[in-house]
């Protein structure tokens, strides 16, 4: 089996910690509301639930109660939320990580923030700063628009960051608030979906190319491929009361047909193969997109089960997502590289190799 070679200094996984919200959205009650309030009447269960079950989801985290989502807010108050929470989950993160890493907040150099599912100016890290105490000279790179792209593209930059400051230590922040996106008056399909995949969570993690963090996992090399005229296949509208979810029904579709080229191109560029792949880390937009991708990469139905087991237990958290997943493989003690991926909003997919 091959290793990814990796020019220059290696880019190291120091740590890795994640954070959720404290509400639990249990999926058998968020599809008993969301029925009553979209298909009243007896019609209603035989017509929306497969929705729910078909999702494979069982529980999310929500960072206000599920009370909440039954009545009109307003984009400001979503977003008064969104800054609110963010901050709180980013910092409960970062202590996390930092601890984890035996490091203090002043030890950083560099903070990469990422999130797609709220405005912020003053940026997340700046408010961050105000309640952690950084360094007032600590550079700060916030990344907004990936969406489900921007944990794999967030590793990205953050590494490539380390490798022109090999002894710099950067602190790659992820967070997304998907649930707080959901729109009372809005039926279509595309927001009924969102109401039975979407849940909120963050992560933190440390890179660095520093000597004394030789043993930790290498990150790299790295990929992407945007698709042409496919603006439309997923993002956000903005509407008056908030951010309005889009994707297209033809992302399985999409990810079966045209994935698999990028994903060769990519390994080939890299002189890899997927005979060197020890195995997978894939963010789940989905339980059909899990389906295909197992056929993309000729793996047994169901054997993606680090994806399927966060879906199942955190939703569908964008960025995030393939974060919580990388933690879980590293707590079971994966080894060899493995292939990361994600597609967002561009339409794009992110690649990359992290080799524990």
């Amino acid at each position: 089996m091959s290793t990814a070679h990796i020019d220059g200094p290696v880019p190291r996984l120091v740590a890795l910690e994640v954070a959720s919200p404290p509400h639990i959205l249990e999926q058998d009650d968020v599809a008993r509301r969301a029925i009553a309030m979209f298909a009243p009447g007896p019609s209603g269960y035989d017509r929306l639930s497969p929705i729910y079950r078909n999702a494979e989801i069982e529980t999310r985290q929500s960072c206000v109660p599920i009370d909440w989502y039954e009545q009109a807010h307003s984009f400001p108050e979503r977003n008064d939320l969104f800054l609110e929470n963010a901050t709180r989950l980013l910092a409960e993160a970062v202590a996390a990580a930092l601890e984890s890493a035996g490091l203090e907040a002043q030890d950083i150099d560099c903070l990469v923030t990422v999130c797609s599912t709220g405005v912020a100016t003053p940026a997340l890290d700046a408010r961050l700063m105000e309640v952690m105490p950084f360094r007032r000279t600590v550079q700060r790179l916030p990344i907004f628009g990936l969406g489900c792209a921007g944990g794999v593209l967030g590793l990205a930059r953050a590494a490539a960051m380390a490798k022109a400051e090999p002894r710099a230590r950067i602190l790659l922040l992820v967070v997304e608030l998907c649930a707080l996106t959901f729109r009372h008056a809005d039926r279509t399909k595309s927001n009924l979906i969102a109401t039975a995949l979407f849940g909120d969570g963050a992560a933190a993690a440390v890179i660095s190319c520093r000597d004394e963090y030789a043993g930790e996992p290498a990150l790299g090399p790295f990929g992407e491929h945007t698709w042409s005229d496919s603006l439309d296949v997923m993002g956000w509208d903005v509407a008056e009361d908030g951010l309005k979810v889009l994707f297209s029904r033809d992302i399985p579709a999409l990810v079966r047909n045209d994935f698999p080229a990028v994903v060769d191109a990519f390994l080939e560029r890299e002189g890899l193969s997927q005979d060197d792949l020890a195995g997978y880390v894939n963010h789940p937009g989905g339980a059909k997109v899990l389906d295909a991708l197992e056929e993309v990469f000729g793996l047994a139905p169901r054997s993606l089960e680090d994806a399927r087991a966060v879906l199942r237990e955190h939703g569908n958290m964008s960025s995030v997502t393939v974060l919580f997943i990388l933690r879980r493989m590293l707590q079971r003690g994966v080894r060899g590289p493995h292939l990361m991926t994600t597609l967002g909003p561009g339409f794009t997919a992110a690649l990359g190799v992290v080799t524990p």
